[in-house]
């Protein structure tokens, strides 16, 4: 037996030397520069030194990983060319979307090209004579086969530029170099370049620095205080911090939303102005607790599609659900549990958060595992039909999240709860096994640390689109869900407008609906009500007031004549009323709960 084993391990051996014998002495190296940021360009110098290939296929990949959707960043790439160490011009021939061949090198090469970057969002570079924000994926390349290849990354500022933000480690004796030690650590480290505000805290023992760009009316000490609460709330729940550092790259924009997980760092796109509101802070705070809480959730414990990546095609899977779901419910949890948001609000969002999911009709029609498996084509590409077919995985996610933390509290006796699950799988599936969870796997260990199946639950709210039970679960803490629209007969049309060149135009026309059912369409121009001319110049609630005040004194089966213009042939349409089937959801409390109640209420809430 040992001498099989010694046989195999030598043609093992053998094998990997021979297919890997053309890049192994081979080196990467990148030069990025700015020489007419006006332009929003980035010039672009990749350096491959010791191929013993002929012709190497250099490929950019075509998608960011955390933003599931193919974004085709080769079509922003121009000027490709390439030219060998004594300076000859190389041939270069582009084999597919994404793919440029390079010939006859043999030996070491330099492939320049550049790449425009103009369009603004946490997962796709900018330049301007402002700042160049680099997102890696869609500015550098990468040789075939060779995604596990150290590089390094020189980056030459554009003159007044003093600082770059990244997390990739320096190079120790070079200027404004960086190392990455593989492809998918330099994809997964956005690079800010300027004169970006930069302060640092220290929590959880780690390093960490805020980059901000862009101005704003922010607050350093405050925002150091309350990020410090926010990294340690997370860190508990998993019991270690992975990092050494860690760095918040922010983008303040006059109006600005959004952010994007990378390994030790994340990208957040925010209002430079809405720092000193009580909306715009918390829902900053959210924001930083929901990119930090992802260096766990999705960077290391991660559903088994998500890594190592394809950066050619999708990748897919039906756990997003767990990897945004779970993490927008922790954001709000974290905050509760660190003191910035009190329990009632906490609360309170999560009754708007149950009346947003199921007050969408697509979440009827589309369940938890299918919207994660379908992102590619639903999530980021909304459309008219949107809101009646398609439910988001984070929203949805995370009501099944706060539907199995309360579950496994009660099945416990109030001693554990969601967080049990999360640390027990980061230990034994990143820590332990290094590698990515499957969705069986997810469940079984809800259930082990539960001591029960979760049969039920994974059947009518992931894989099924029942409407969840809330008062069920919140009946553990001694808590009733109301809907105070219940049996309602207000009258509802199901529309809404928008403004287009002085026009009243449907936007969207929810399923069920009363407009829906007799046919008003989307993009129909709405000219009158009952021969009441609507007026569009006028704000969104002010035009929202029109249809209210064409409701005024209706019931339930009355009738509305619409004038409306489709393809520029005016028509009449009537609309037989029905009854508003929206819910509005608040939480009450029992005043007197039994001592099982208080336990569970205690706990999850975190209440002492």
């Amino acid at each position: 037996m040992k001498i099989n084993i010694s046989l195999h391990a030598l043609f093992l051996f053998l094998f990997m030397s021979v297919t890997s014998g053309a890049f192994a002495a081979s080196k990467i190296e990148f030069t990025l520069s700015f020489p007419e940021p006006q332009t929003h360009y980035v010039e672009v110098s990749m350096q491959v030194d010791g191929l013993a290939k002929d012709f190497v296929d250099v490929k950019m990949p075509v998608w960011a990983p955390g933003s599931y959707l193919i974004r085709e960043f080769a079509r922003n790439v121009e000027a490709v060319s390439a030219k060998n160490s004594s300076g000859k011009s190389l041939p270069v021939e582009k084999t597919s979307k994404n793919t440029w061949r390079v010939r006859s090198a043999k030996g070491n090469f330099t492939l320049n090209y550049r790449v425009y970057c103009f369009e603004i969002s946490v997962r796709t570079p900018f330049v301007d004579t402002k700042h160049g924000f680099i997102s890696p994926t869609g500015v550098f390349m990468f040789v075939d086969g060779m995604i596990n290849h150290p590089a390094t990354v020189t980056v030459q500022p554009y003159k007044g530029w003093s600082k770059i933000s990244t997390g990739l480690e320096p190079v120790a004796g070079r200027a404004n170099t960086f190392y990455a030690p593989d492809f998918d650590i330099l994809f997964d480290s956005p690079i800010e370049v300027g004169n970006q505000d930069v302060f640092a805290f220290n929590a959880a023992g780690v390093n960490y620095e805020v980059a901000m760009y862009g101005g704003g009316n922010y607050n350093k000490e405050r925002l150091k205080k309350d990020m410090t609460k926010i990294v340690e709330e997370e860190t508990a729940v998993f019991g270690e911090n992975p990092n050494k550092r860690y760095v918040f790259l922010v983008h303040n924009y006059n109006v600005g939303s959004g952010g994007l997980e990378h390994l030790n760092s994340t990208v957040l796109g925010v209002a430079r102005n809405g720092y000193d509101t009580e909306a715009g802070y918390w829902g900053f705070l959210k924001l930083v607790a929901h990119e930090h809480f992802h260096l766990w959730n999705v960077k290391r414990l991660r559903p088994i599609a998500l890594g190592p990546f394809d950066y050619e095609n999708e990748n897919y899977t039906t756990n997003l659900w767990i990897a945004e779901g779970f993490t927008s419910y922790y954001e709000k949890v974290i905050l509760e549990r660190a003191g910035l948001t009190p329990p009632e609000r906490f609360v309170e969002g999560l009754a708007g958060d149950m009346a947003a999911v199921d007050n969408q009709p697509g979440s009827k029609v589309q369940s938890a595992n299918d919207a994660s498996f379908d992102a590619w084509i639903k999530q980021y590409r909304p459309a008219e039909n949107s809101k009646n077919t398609t439910i988001s995985y984070y929203s949805k996610g995370s009501l099944i999240a706060l539907v199995m933390d309360l579950e496994i509290i009660q099945a416990t006796n109030a001693k554990k709860n969601l967080d049990d699950v999360m640390k027990a799988m980061y230990e034994e599936y990143y820590k332990k096994k290094k590698r990515g969870y499957t969705d069986a796997e997810f469940k079984a260990m809800l259930e082990k640390v539960a001591g029960k199946s979760f049969d039920q639950i994974y059947q009518d709210y992931v894989y099924d689109t029942k409407t969840i039970d809330y008062n069920k679960y919140f009946s553990y803490a001694g808590i009733s869900v109301v809907n105070d629209n219940a049996n309602s007969s207000q009258p509802y049309l199901g529309i809404a407008t928008d403004e287009k060149n002085g026009k009243v135009v449907v936007s969207n026309v929810s399923r069920g609906s009363a407009a829906y059912v007799d046919g008003i369409n989307f993009n129909d121009e709405i000219i009158a009500i009952d021969g009441v001319r609507i007026n569009a110049y006028q704000s969104d609630a002010q035009r929202a007031g029109e249809f209210d005040r064409a409701l005024l004194n209706k019931k339930v089966g009355n009738k509305l004549k619409f004038t409306i213009s489709r393809d520029g042939l005016v028509q009449q349409i009537d609309v037989t009323l029905r009854a508003n089937p929206n819910v509005k959801y608040r939480m009450v409390a029992d005043t007197s709960p039994t001592a099982e109640e208080l336990a569970v209420r205690k706990k999850w809430l975190s209440l002492k």
